[in-house]
């Protein structure tokens, strides 16, 4: 069993970085473009910003079909979109493409959530004194939004985590891939436990550090 597992370290160790990869530039695309998208669903549906109904609708049912289609099933139908963006359909590269768009969609509810935690009180009292909405974004609503954003970013790390390990199922490359190849096809169950808790390791120290940003941005 040993001996199966030391064969393959190399192997293992090349699984790991590109988990990492896949998972750190699909979470920061999914933070950053989520954000701005939650931002556009909060301010277009609340009455002391800009209000606006369709572009609310047109936004949130847009990102509701994405997230109504598995993740499984949605690598498969955007692998012909990464091979236009990223020049290939297997490995890495190819799974970002899905990875970021579940990322985006994701966060976008989850900071959307956030923002609209901000009491509205906080927002009509800054607002009254005449400052800007752009001001009151950027002065009230993102600061005062920011421990529940760093929870957020934390549960899309653990999310899309889970879901780089399925991106093995199609070539993607990764922990999932490794488990796939080793521990399915060729019935070594000792590797795939031990993808399973390198995935367990890998959650625990997401978690701790997103304890520790919270505490980090929470205002004493």
């Amino acid at each position: 069993m040993l001996a199966n597992i030391l064969k393959i370290k190399n192997d293992i160790l090349t699984s790991l970085e590109e988990t990492f990869y896949m998972v750190a530039v699909s979470v920061v695309i999914g933070i950053v473009i989520g954000t701005v998208i939650g931002l556009i669903l909060y301010t277009t549906r609340n009455p002391l910003f800009i209000r606006n109904k369709i572009v609310n609708r047109f936004v949130s049912v847009i990102i509701n079909i994405i997230q109504s289609v598995p993740f499984l099933i949605l690598m498969v139908l955007l692998l012909p979109l990464s091979k236009i963006i990223v020049g290939t359909k297997i490995g890495s590269d190819a799974v970002l493409v899905p990875l970021s768009l579940a990322a985006i969609c994701f966060f976008a509810r989850l900071s959307e959530a956030s923002f609209s935690d901000v009491p509205k009180g906080v927002i009509e009292a800054f607002i009254s004194t005449g400052a800007s909405k752009i001001k009151v974004i950027f002065k009230i609503l993102i600061p005062e939004a920011l421990p529940s954003i760093v929870r957020n970013i934390t549960v899309t790390t653990v999310t899309i985590l889970g879901f780089s390990a399925m991106a093995g199922i199609v070539g993607g490359g990764g922990l999932g891939d490794l488990a796939y190849r080793y521990g399915y096809q060729r019935y070594q169950s000792e590797i795939m436990i031990v993808c399973v808790l390198i995935l367990i390791v890998l959650v625990q120290v997401i978690q701790l550090l997103g304890e520790w940003g919270v505490k980090k941005v929470t205002k004493k």
